[in-house]
């Protein structure tokens, strides 16, 4: 097993060299090689996951789908790991992806808690641990075989936003999925930048704007009406 771990990023200078200095010092042969897709960062992001040790791509479009479909084309691995920066991943998640291959699964995500010590976040943490796609997202790290990426043709690039959740659907018509019952540290800086009550709408929004099928662009529309984030 060999692993290709793909990192879209934005302007998060703040974050990568972090991300990529932990991934490089756990020292994991399976590891094959950590890929950072750009959409045009303002800041040092790019120079800083060079410095890190990261092999760095630069994306024409700022979508995390093509962000990702990009360095998955690239990627050597039979595994491809999507990771976001600015997630505090587990020491533990090569084992803990071996183990879920082992045991049958051909794709599978964390479930994960908030780096902050609020209740409500709490509360929405502790529903990640739920087999439900209203309890997914790409927060929580993806893991999948090239294969399977592949034959479902990759990310659909029109989802310039909820792309994690069309593909999330995709791929479970086509290959068992796991929920690795560790928990991931992931960032809160949504909901400082707004409010918990802001960004629940938002979310609600989105979702039933996506099972009822309106487009892409009406979806980040609404979503940057409602919200103030990046």
């Amino acid at each position: 097993m060999t692993i290709s771990i793909i990192i879209p990023t934005f302007n998060e200078a703040e974050n990568i060299t972090e991300l990529v200095t932990f991934i490089r010092h756990l020292g994991y042969e399976e590891i094959l090689e950590i890929l950072v897709v750009d959409g045009g960062s303002k800041d040092d992001t790019v120079m800083l996951a060079r410095e890190a040790g990261a092999v760095v791509m630069t994306s024409d479009q700022r979508s995390r789908a093509a962000q990702m479909n990009l360095g998955a084309n690239r990627a050597k691995g039979d595994i491809l790991y999507f990771v976001h920066a600015d997630v505090r991943l587990l020491s533990s998640f090569v084992t803990d992806i071996r183990e879920s291959l082992d045991e049958g699964f051909q794709s599978g995500c964390y479930r994960y808690i908030f780096d902050s010590n609020k209740f409500l976040l709490k509360v929405n943490a502790y529903f990640t641990r739920f087999d439900s796609i209203m309890c997914r997202g790409g927060d929580q790290t993806l893991f999948v075989r090239k294969s399977i990426f592949n034959l479902l043709g990759g990310y659909d690039e029109s989802y310039t936003i909820m792309e994690d959740y069309n593909f999330i659907l995709r791929l479970r018509k086509k290959c068992r999925f796991k929920i690795i019952q560790k928990d991931i540290i992931v960032s809160a800086r949504k909901y400082e930048m707004n409010s918990w009550f802001r960004v629940q709408i938002a979310n609600l929004s989105v979702f039933i704007m996506f099972f009822f099928r309106r487009s892409p662009g009406e979806m980040k529309q609404i979503y940057k009406i409602l919200l103030t984030y990046r």
